[in-house]
């Protein structure tokens, strides 16, 4: 939407880095089977540019794990809002820390994580 541009009337990197958290907390969760927060993002890149009005998908998957945590790649594809070009317009990693009931970070091992 307009409200989400940068002064060059192109989508803000920062709108698109947390629709990226957004998509990759969703897999931490659903992975983790629980509460999962974000304690860094690294990696970003910017490879193209979307367009006001273009179709954002965010495609998500586990690198690896740790003993309490999980490094999630997020790959962003927007596709032209009136036809199917695409174009790769971002990329980082996520990692997400697996907490407990109490907040307390809780171990990955239990898991079957699928890489």
């Amino acid at each position: 939407m307009p409200a989400d541009t940068n002064p060059y009337g192109g989508i803000f990197g920062g709108w698109l880095m947390s629709q990226m958290a957004l998509g990759a907390g969703a897999l931490a969760s659903r992975e983790g089977r629980g509460k999962a927060v974000v304690v860094s993002a690294t990696d970003f890149a910017f490879p193209g540019a979307m367009a006001v009005g273009d179709e954002l998908s965010v495609y998500c998957g586990v690198l690896a794990t740790g003993t309490t945590s999980l490094t999630i790649a997020a790959e962003a594809i927007a596709r032209e809002r009136n036809g199917e070009a695409t174009t790769k317009v971002a990329q980082g990693t996520f990692k997400f820390v697996l907490l407990d009931e109490n907040d307390r970070p809780r171990n990955v091992a239990a898991l079957e994580i699928e890489k």
